[in-house]
Parts: C-alpha cells; structure tokens; sequence
C-alpha cells in the first residue's frame, strides 16, 4: 500500500476535516497514480460532511486536476508527467448497455462514485481529491489539455459536465435560446458553455443585481422570476431551461418559459418535487433531470473548453484553509467555485 496526506471529516455531522495520513492502494495492471493540485469544492461535498448520507468520515473532492507520477505495466494511455483530471466517477459494471454508449454515469449496476462508494475489486471505501494522491484506473483519467488553466478546469470535471451533458443531449447550438436559473458553481458554467455552443443566453434570477454578473459570463439578458410582467412576457421564450437552483421551488414558473417541444433540464435539487402536469401539456414540453457525465462526454467537454478557453471562475485557497472555504460555500459566499491547492500537503502540519 501507498500512503499520501488528506484532509478527513470526523464524521460527526460538523464542518471540522483532520489532516489524517491515508493508504492508497497499489497500482494494479490498467491504474495510474497522480499527484493531486487542484480540487474544487462541490456543494455535495458540504452535504456529505454534513452527513447527509449517514456514512461516517470521508475524504471528498470529486473534481481535481494534477499530474500523472506512475502508470501501471498495462496502461496505454498515459506516461509520467502528463497532466490530468479525474471527475466524479472511478469505475463502472462496463459491461451494461449505458455502459457500452460511454454514459457510465447511468450504469446499470450503479457507478462507483470518487469518494465514499466501495472499490469493485477489493471492497475498500473510495477516497476523494481532498488529498495530494489518488489512484485511478486509466478509463476514468483524462488527459488535461494544453491550454487549459490547471486550477480552473477542476470543476469541469463535476459541475461543468452536469451542465454540458443536458445541453448536448438537448442539441444546443446557434440559434437556441436557453435559460440558466441560479448563477453558482453550475449556472456560470451552463451560462458560458452555452453561449460558446452559440446560443442565446438568458439569466434567471430572483433579484436584478446580478445582472452585470450574467453580461459579464456572455449572457445577453437577465430576467427578474419575481417580476411577473417579465415571466408573462417569456411564456414560451427558451427552448432550453437549465434548472441549477439548490433548493426546494415551484416548477411550474419555469416550465411556463419553455417553448413548444421545450426542456427544462434539473440539475442542482435532485430531490421529490411536485410536477405540474398540466403545464408539461401545453406545448408538449419536456422535464429531465441530469446527473454528471460518462467518460464520452467528459473527454468532449475538455476538448470543447479548451478550443473555447472556457474555465470556472474560482477563488483559490491553500488546502488548509479548507474549513473557510465549506463554511463560506455554505453562505453562498463565492463566485463561484472554491478550488484547493494541495501542494500545502507537501510540508509538515502546522
């Protein structure tokens, strides 16, 4: 076993991660290890910590970037020094018909998510990127373009493809009209991957402050949700909606904005909602729900980014000040992804 430094929940519900020394396991024949420099910051990681999935201490981060430092003696894909990203999921059945299509994010038996799932091989429990190793195996790196800034690519990995996928499958392109309701870690990303697809970009938000915010990403509009003379005069507008809002709301106002044979695509509250049948009649719209990325569309969206330099506007923080950063994400004080620099696990603890 391989050991490296991370940063550890106690498990006890509270915001409070340990600086804890961790095993990594040996390279088997397809892994490769990679040192870890960039983590963001996901909203689930806050969740999880919290508790929210009763499963004791964990070591999250499920969107990182770093280099590549030893390949195991069957892999082709990668050599030492490459520069590369891991995302939310490390490994899959791979043998289901989701699987086959690339979109192992729907396996069939269930993916193996980064952190806090069990290892398919050995049945030890996954640990994320909030450490300054990881082991991988190769079908579930990818390789980091040149290009790309290393820090903010990172959340490309989890909330750049939540949003790249829907709008892929919904065939957004020149001409579209789209909506991004809620302007966080998701919604700027779905803001600038859209607009770079060639759509035309419209904000949803509950206030107009943040309209400079909106124009500044590539939107060309803001709508105020509160404002009823606006929502009357969308009806119908947005071909697609991409629902980033975290938390509990009324559907109903935004499928109102879908246009005839419309989406409207939930993304940031994957948790029981009342639907509005009857609003999903008129107009024949269409309600879906999204959730990460297989490895098809997760090597597209690097590839896309970086022809387009389209990358997460982030804060950087040095690892140690990971508590600041769960704290403050919990406040929504953040435009608008933390991301970790873990190269402070380098030196001795304070």
């Amino acid at each position: 076993m391989r050991t490296t430094t991370a940063w550890r929940s106690t498990g006890d519900g509270s915001v409070t991660l340990e600086r804890v020394t961790i095993e990594r396991r040996d390279l088997r024949d397809h892994d490769i290890a990679l040192r870890v420099d960039y983590c963001g910051v996901c909203h689930s990681d806050l969740h999880r910590i919290q508790g929210m999935l009763k499963e004791g201490a964990i070591v999250p981060g499920h969107e990182f970037t770093g280099t590549v430092t030893a390949v195991g003696p069957a892999v082709t894909r990668f050599a030492p020094g490459d520069r590369v990203a891991v995302g939310t999921i490390v490994d899959s059945c791979g043998t289901c018909a989701m699987c086959e299509i690339g979109q192992e994010n729907y396996c069939l038996e269930g993916p193996t998510s980064t952190y806090g799932a069990k290892d398919r091989v050995d049945g030890t429990k996954n640990q994320g990127g909030y450490s300054r190793e990881f082991v991988v195996t190769e079908k579930f790196a990818y390789h980091l373009p040149d290009g790309l800034d290393a820090a903010g690519a990172a959340p490309l990995l989890c909330a750049g493809i939540t949003t790249w996928e829907p709008l892929r499958a919904a065939g957004v392109g020149k001409g579209t009209k789209v909506a991004v309701a809620g302007l966080g870690g998701l919604g700027h990303l779905g803001v600038k991957l859209a607009v770079a697809l060639g759509a035309e970009v419209t904000v949803l938000s509950r206030t107009p402050g943040k309209a400079d915010d909106a124009r500044a990403l590539g939107a060309a509009d803001l709508l105020v949700t509160t404002d009823e003379a606006q929502l009357a005069a969308a009806r119908y507008r947005f071909d697609v909606v991409l629902d980033t809002v975290p938390v509990a709301h009324d559907l109903a106002p935004f499928i109102d904005l879908v246009a005839l044979d419309g989406t409207l695509s939930i993304l940031g509250y994957p948790f029981p909602a009342t639907v509005p049948i009857m609003e999903l009649m008129r107009g024949r719209r269409k309600l879906t729900g999204s959730g990460t990325g297989g490895t098809r569309r997760t090597a597209e969206l690097l590839e896309f980014a970086a022809r387009h330099q389209v990358t997460a506007d982030i804060e950087v923080l040095p690892s140690s000040r990971v508590e600041e950063a769960l704290n403050r994400l919990e406040k929504n004080d953040v435009r608008y992804r933390f991301v970790l620099d873990l190269s402070d696990l380098d030196r001795p603890a304070a």
